[in-house]
């Protein structure tokens, strides 16, 4: 097990380098001469059709980013949920208490912060859910930079916390950012969870057969309103974890094969399609409108407050332990960390103002990109910094 957090952590840390040079390339192509080039690449159109009109999907790549390619990043978190349940870091209640705690203080308390900033306005309320997430390549990334300087049990800690973190957003996406539903299309979704379920209960050990039944699971869920990507945590709590006759886990096999992928290919993609914002005409003043105001005040002091404030709680009045080998200043540096969160915070942002105007997806970049450079920025100076 030792070996396998290790090989995660490693692979995440890394995608968190790349993940950031593809914003920031974005960033820097989106405020150049080539802004319109990057603006007709992220919206080139794509179609596929099935049985001539039977079935027709025609999207700009933008939109086959979010829906189609972050699903496989949906899947995989779905892997990790479930490994971690099952025989993880939150296998036991008194392993998992600490990071559960600290991930839910995370989630409440940067989310209060942005309502109470937009509470008059009902448009802008909508997206209280942006600075409630970690994004767990970043924030890995920054902690393997610092290396030795940052005990191992805080990195375990962190990966716990943004796993949880994961599993409220999917959560949330699913009762508060879903359009009109298609009873239809999802009672043909549902049926395709049933057969997965009948799949696992049948030990069906190959993963191709799950991934087929997930495909046609993303259309009908893509069909019937709620968010296409939430296919993919469905499809992965499906695949066995317990080793077939080969002696490998179907789940640990197909996540350490899809790591690469998705931390090298799909975020970054994610990242370089989602991250282009023009700061033609943006001025201080654009930053403290309600919307970016909320999000960045949401990602790094809620998400500190939070974070802390529930695990300072949990080790008080529930016998918790703080991280072995973890000062209480490292500790907090972490927690202000969790603050970095730039892949989920985007995507909550695209479900939360679709189809409002551009000025909304301007100013949740904005927010999204202030807040995770500063709270990374300050976790890291107080995880340099000596002393308790």
């Amino acid at each position: 097990m030792l070996n396998s957090i290790r090989r995660f952590i490693a692979s995440e840390s890394a995608g968190g380098v790349v993940l950031a040079l593809a914003a920031a390339i974005a960033l820097v192509v989106s405020n150049s001469p080539w802004h319109d080039a990057y603006q007709r690449f992220v919206g080139l159109p794509g179609e596929v059709r099935i049985g001539g009109d039977l079935l027709v999907l025609a999207k700009p790549l933008l939109l086959w980013v979010n829906d189609l390619w972050m699903a496989v990043f949906f899947f995989l978190v779905g892997l990790e949920i479930k490994r971690e349940l099952l025989a993880g870091e939150l296998a036991s209640a008194r392993q998992a208490l600490l990071p559960a705690g600290a991930a839910v203080g995370g989630m409440a308390v940067p989310a209060l912060i942005y309502a109470l900033i937009n509470l008059r306005d009902p448009v802008a309320l909508h997206g209280w859910a942006i600075p409630a997430a970690t994004d767990i390549a970043f924030a890995l990334g920054i902690l393997m930079l610092l290396g030795s300087r940052v005990p191992a049990s805080l990195k375990v800690f962190l990966t716990a916390v943004a796993i949880i973190d994961d599993l409220g957003a999917i959560v949330v996406i699913a009762f508060f950012y879903t359009a009109d539903v298609s009873l239809a299309m999802l009672g043909a979704a549902l049926a395709g969870g049933v057969v997965l379920f009948l799949m696992n209960r049948s030990r069906v050990m190959s993963v191709g057969p799950y991934v087929v039944v997930g495909l046609v699971i993303w259309v009908c869920v893509l069909k019937s309103g709620v968010h296409a990507t939430l296919a993919g945590v469905a499809t992965a709590l499906a695949i066995p974890l317990r080793a077939g006759d080969e002696g490998h886990s179907p789940l640990e096999t197909t996540e350490h094969a899809l790591h690469p992928w998705v931390a090298f290919a799909v975020l970054p993609m994610f990242a370089f399609a989602n991250a282009g914002v023009s700061l033609q005409g943006v001025s201080f003043s654009t930053l403290g409108q309600t919307v970016p105001l909320g999000i960045a005040a949401g990602l790094v002091i809620g998400k500190a407050i939070g974070v802390f404030g529930a695990s300072w709680l949990l080790i008080r009045l529930a016998g918790a332990e703080l991280p072995a080998g973890a000062s209480t200043r490292q500790f907090f540096g972490v927690c202000v960390l969790c603050g970095v969160g730039f892949t989920m915070s985007l995507f909550i942002g695209a479900l939360a103002f679709e189809g409002r105007g551009g000025d909304y997806e301007t100013q949740v970049k904005l927010g999204v990109l202030c807040g995770s450079l500063i709270a990374g920025i300050a976790g890291t100076l107080l995880l340099l910094r000596k002393g308790s």
